[in-house]
């Protein structure tokens, strides 16, 4: 398995192909059973370049990122100036949605808390396929790969990425060394945490792809700990109604037993 692992590493991320890697020394699979779940979870520690990773080969395997690519998508709306700040109202075009509550004009800060499609489509168009996809491309967002639909690829595919490859993203984002503006960086994280203590803050996105059976539910972002940085991801099959609702708890169980939260 450590031998699999280490191939599919550096087939999936070459900037982390060196990386210290090891299966979890806590048995996470107790958590995912208890919930009925399969999936993988995997967390990154990139002051020492540690992987800890609950079943190896799914973690290198690339999804539909769904939502969580609402991180990516702020970052280059507000890097280009598509968007001028997360606090500008955009349209979300008057449509019926599948969630009411996205019904109404309303700034980044708010769409990301509730996860609004139309909002955040609104964004890439304005954003544009040229530089959404040079954007790609520069980053090394998981495949890289656009298509042809500038409001949908990130739901629908082509675009897809893997549990590792999302938290050496969200490291690089937590860290300011992607090539986007500081500002920009800056405020994309402020509009992802979720959860503030004297001991950590968390930083968070969730995400459903539905272009597949079974669908994919995602959780990814960082924790700040004392000085320390740890990004991770989680993803699972939603195969059961209310699989969807048990993401986030599954997450922090996995964060609670390798002592980040």
């Amino acid at each position: 398995m450590r031998r699999l692992f280490t191939l599919l590493l550096s087939l999936c991320l070459p900037a982390l192909a060196q990386a210290e890697t090891h299966t979890s020394a806590v048995d996470l699979g107790e958590h995912f059973r208890a919930l009925g779940l399969r999936g993988t979870f995997v967390l990154y520690e990139p002051a020492s370049e540690r992987l800890q990773v609950y079943q190896a080969e799914r973690a290198a395997t690339r999804y539909t990122p769904a939502s969580t690519f609402k991180v990516f998508n702020t970052l280059a709306g507000l890097d280009s100036a598509a968007v001028r700040d997360v606090d500008e109202v955009l349209p979300y075009g008057g449509k019926p949605q599948w969630m009411k509550v996205w019904e109404r004009d309303m700034g980044l800060r708010e769409a990301m808390r509730m996860s609004n499609v139309p909002i955040y489509q609104e964004v890439a168009r304005r954003v544009g396929a040229t530089r959404m996809q040079a954007y790609l491309q520069n980053v090394g967002y998981g495949n890289a790969q656009m298509g042809k639909v500038i409001d949908r690829f990130w739901l629908d595919g082509p675009l897809a990425i893997s549990a590792i490859e999302q938290t050496q993203f969200l490291a690089r984002l937590a860290q300011r060394q992607l090539p986007f503006s500081q500002a920009a960086m800056q405020a994309t994280e402020e509009i992802m945490q979720i959860d503030r203590s004297p001991e950590y803050t968390l930083y968070a996105k969730t995400g459903w792809a539905a272009n597949s059976q079974p669908g994919v539910g995602w959780w990814v972002g960082w924790v700040a700990r004392q000085g320390k940085l740890y990004s991770f991801a989680l993803n699972v099959d939603l195969r059961a109604q209310g699989d969807v609702d048990k993401r986030i708890p599954l997450g922090r169980r996995c964060l609670q037993a390798l002592g980040v939260l």
